[in-house]
């Protein structure tokens, strides 16, 4: 593991986007500087797609999008012929007078603020803060005297995923459910030594992962949001809080440990990053880089998940034996799956879906089939990885009877797991990696959902030659491998429209992607070192969520509009925001696409966005607002009179710490830095962007 102490300030442009060292160091355990895991040699869908506009985009005088010449030291590259026909025509296009419904807002121009930044005409307040005591007996916040007792029964550090849930029979209030994916204990502690923990440090950091429920309630005059304390359903599941494993791969030798011969009960869930929402009333939590808190991995499966073969960062082994795959090899295969907890019960044991399959889990969002039938969406965020769905066979239940909620929490426990495979409509001789058009005009194609195991009631059967149905469902990664799956740039969350049913990928960056001997471009993601990353439209068949066959075309491909290798669904580039390093995306009422940033390499603080996905105006992109210094935006969420966001890391600058802040948001110089939950609303009281 790389140690890093670099002064506060030190440019971060070896890093992936504008992401610090420290973000690297403790979110993802620096993978984007370990070797790539997949090191299969899978059609590479990686370099191209800056330029995938259909024939319908070229007659509405779309922008057309160029690449910048592959190697470090490229600067870029002319567009092509095609691109400058095409950018002039739609210069010439009628500018629409006025925004997409829902996004009629002054844009948020770009900043580095250390604060959140929002429209004219709207206001915010912080609805909890990391340390805020949600149960009952917790103490309040106080960081030089914290204990692993009392952060257990805290609002814990940096959250991801958010959801608002409905709260029956009592007015104006809702149901937050939140993601802790990790902690950063060099801003958390101060004097700390991160080659040699305390066990307090290690066991408050295990009490500040997890997941969050606390009830919040609605200022009606003003659409402020404030944390109710002490509510019979607020509620901290930690890293050592029970979980249970369900489904094919439930009891498998492969997930049987000392402390669990059973291979059912897991201690904790870690590094919970995006999610989702079920329409039988739970939610989602995806498992991402789980593999930075295991130690001395040695097994092929084990590199393929990017786990490293020496010490930790955190150096948990030395604390709990199970982080240590020395001693205890079956432990990782434990995590890495998504988490189904239902929020209404604060008894009841979190689900951990081997169904679901084992990587680095982006986000699980759910649609339903024309009978009934949940299918799941999730990205595995790595560069060159893959994007999955899982189409249940067992149709849900509606109501609110006990018979019928636990028929809903088997729903993600049978059915079958698929992986997508892409392809471009033109000649391979015709994707040079430059950017520069085939002969077509266009960058699309189509693509297939590809079996990889299905779960049934009576067993479970692998589709994959070579691999059992077990193995499928616990190195998911490695039955992707095998049958061809097309490599990404690090898909992260994946969203179907609830307007339209189409389905939307967010690919962040991959700044390795056509450099040294790494996979080059195909037909379906845009530039070598993609760094500024972009967003792939999907259209299943029929439009049906079942399907096994989809159409694919370009969205966006964010970095500058200036840049000619940006690609804005045709709308006129000098009539869109700046957006850089797509991740958390969100639906408002009217089709919106809403887009959280992560690590913005345009020289500006992370945000979110707004985009029109449809009409004369699809492509029109605003940004809603900015985060504080060292932050990423996280967790969006679109209601019609509010949006809710997780401004995750704050202050997480390269060379902070607690005695050197880099930023002094929520609370203002003297206070410790503090992730938090934000609300946004218009102060007029009426609803976002219209």
């Amino acid at each position: 593991m790389r140690k890093l102490l670099p002064l506060i300030g030190t440019p971060s442009g070896s890093h992936p986007g504008g992401r610090s060292a420290l973000t690297c160091r403790f979110r993802c355990g620096d993978a984007c500087f370990h070797e790539v895991p997949n090191t299969s040699d899978n059609e590479y869908v990686g370099d191209v797609v800056a330029g995938a506009l259909s024939r319908r985009s070229m007659m509405r005088a779309a922008a057309v999008v160029t690449v910048a010449a592959a190697g470090a030291g490229a600067a870029g590259v002319a567009a092509a012929p095609q691109a400058e026909a095409a950018a002039a025509a739609s210069a010439k296009r009628p500018r629409p007078q006025k925004s997409a419904r829902g996004l009629r807002f002054t844009p948020v121009p770009p900043n580095t603020r250390d604060a959140v930044t929002v429209p004219e005409g709207y206001r915010q307040n912080v609805v909890i803060r990391w340390g805020e005591p949600i149960l009952r007996g917790a103490p309040a916040f106080d960081p030089e005297r914290q204990s692993a007792k009392a952060q257990a029964g805290q609002f814990g550090y940096n959250c991801d995923f958010l959801a608002l849930l409905p709260l029956k029979g009592e007015r104006n209030r809702q149901l937050l459910v939140a993601n802790h994916e990790y902690t950063d204990e060099i801003l958390m502690f101060r004097d700390y030594d991160p080659e040699n923990p305390t066990r307090e440090q290690v066991e408050i950091a295990w009490a500040a992962h997890g997941l969050a429920v606390v009830a919040v309630e609605e200022e009606h005059r003003s659409g402020r949001l404030t944390a109710v304390g002490r509510h019979h359903l607020n509620r901290r599941l930690t890293a050592t809080s029970e979980f249970r494993l369900t489904g094919p791969a439930a009891g498998s030798d492969l997930v049987k440990t000392s402390a669990d011969p059973t291979g059912t009960r897991v201690l904790g869930t870690l590094n919970n990053c995006s999610g989702g929402t079920t329409p039988w009333g739970t939610t989602l939590h995806g498992e991402e880089n789980f593999n930075q808190y295991f130690a001395h991995g040695s097994s092929a499966t084990d590199k393929r998940y990017g786990i490293g073969t020496g010490a930790t960062e955190r150096k948990w082994e030395r604390f709990d034996k199970r982080f240590d795959l020395a001693q205890e090899p079956n432990e990782a295969h434990r995590f890495g799956y998504v988490v189904e907890l239902d929020p209404y019960d604060p008894d009841s044991t979190p689900r951990k879906h081997t169904a679901l399959g084992r990587f680095k889990h982006e986000a699980a969002t759910v649609r339903l089939t024309h009978d009934g039938r949940p299918v799941v969406y999730s990205g595995d965020d790595e560069r060159f990885d893959y994007f999955y769905k899982f189409v249940s066979s067992k149709r849900m239940r509606h109501g609110d009877s006990r018979a019928a909620r636990a028929h809903n929490l088997t729903l993600l426990d049978e059915g079958t797991l698929y992986v997508a495979r892409l392809t471009g409509d033109s000649p391979a001789i015709e994707i040079d990696g430059t950017g520069k058009l085939p002969k077509d005009g266009e960058f699309d194609g189509s693509g297939e959902w590809i079996p990889l195991a299905t779960a049934t009631a009576h067993g479970a059967v692998s589709h994959v030659e070579g691999m059992t149905a077990e193995e499928v469902f616990v190195f998911t990664r490695l039955a992707g491998d095998k049958v061809g799956a097309t490599k990404m740039d690090r898909p992260e969350d994946i969203e179907p429209n609830p307007v339209t049913g189409k389905v939307y990928v967010a690919l962040t960056n991959n700044s390795r992607r056509g450099v040294d001997a790494n996979p080059k471009a195909d037909e379906a993601n845009p530039r070598h070192a993609n760094k500024h990353g972009h967003v792939l439209e999907l259209t299943e068949r029929f439009n049906r969520p079942e399907s096994t066959r989809f159409a694919w075309s370009l969205f966006l491909v964010a970095g500058d509009p200036e840049d000619p290798a940006t690609y804005f669904a045709g709308f006129p580039k000098d009539a869109v925001s700046p957006i850089s390093c797509p991740d958390n995306v969100a639906f408002d009422a009217h089709g919106n696409l809403w887009i959280s940033t992560d690590g913005s390499a345009l020289g500006s603080h992370d945000g979110l966005f707004g985009v029109a996905t449809r009409g004369e105006r699809r492509g029109e992109l605003k940004q809603f607002l900015t985060v504080p210094a060292g932050a990423e935006t996280c967790g969006p969420v679109v209601q019609d009179r509010r949006v809710l966001v997780a401004v995750q890391h704050p202050g997480e600058v390269d060379g902070a710490t607690v005695e050197r802040p880099a930023s002094t948001w929520p609370d203002g110089p003297g206070s410790y830095v503090r992730p938090a939950v934000v609300a946004v609303w218009r102060a007029d009281g009426r609803d976002i962007g219209v």
